[in-house]
């Protein structure tokens, strides 16, 4: 018993950690625009709640290290304001996700990633649009066409995100230990 548990905690910290990497590459290559609804949609089809809650906030703290220390965000109050935004707004997508795939059973995979994808892209845009009435910029986070882009293209990392996993997976990499009920 001892062994398993050890198993899954490094299963589960090698998932992190992978997709932490990921995520990181592609915030680098989209200039901070990390993939929290698609990252928040992978964790809840394939982690355990508490591990998917690790890797949004270890995603996040990456996103800010690249943004502070190599995009030059500026140190100011509202830009550190909405650094705290988007830890709420990435924790907020990964909630909702692992709520829907609680009501969805033993449903295919390709229907729980869907939609816990659109249940945690869904609430991380309304967590940013409410902090958006503290911090300013409503406008922007509610405007139709950036939500199309910005639902399109997380849509299209989620499809990269899960054949990276299922690649892996299938290389020998173990899976990430899943909460009861999930389907692979």
């Amino acid at each position: 018993m001892a062994d398993r548990s050890i198993s899954n905690r490094g299963a589960s910290m090698l998932w992190i950690s992978l997709l932490t990497a990921a995520s990181t590459g592609t915030t680098l290559l989209l200039a901070c625009a990390t993939p929290f609804p698609a990252l928040a949609a992978l964790a809840a089809a394939h982690m355990r709640p508490r591990d998917g809650i690790t890797l949004m906030l270890l995603a996040w703290a990456a996103s800010q290290a690249v943004g502070f220390g190599l995009l030059g965000y500026p140190h100011d109050p509202l830009t550190l304001g909405w650094g705290v935004a988007l830890a709420t707004a990435a924790v907020g997508s990964a909630l909702a996700g692992y709520s829907v795939l609680d009501r969805l059973g033993t449903r295919p995979v390709a229907a729980r990633l869907a939609a816990a994808y659109a249940a945690g892209f869904l609430a991380f845009k309304a967590v940013i649009a409410l902090w958006a009435l503290a911090l300013g910029g409503l406008h922007t986070a509610t405007e139709p066409s950036l939500l199309a882009e910005q639902f399109v293209r997380n849509g299209a990392i989620l499809a990269g995100l899960y054949l990276l996993y299922r690649i892996l997976v299938a290389a020998g990499v173990p899976a990430p230990p899943r909460a009861s009920g999930a389907a692979a």
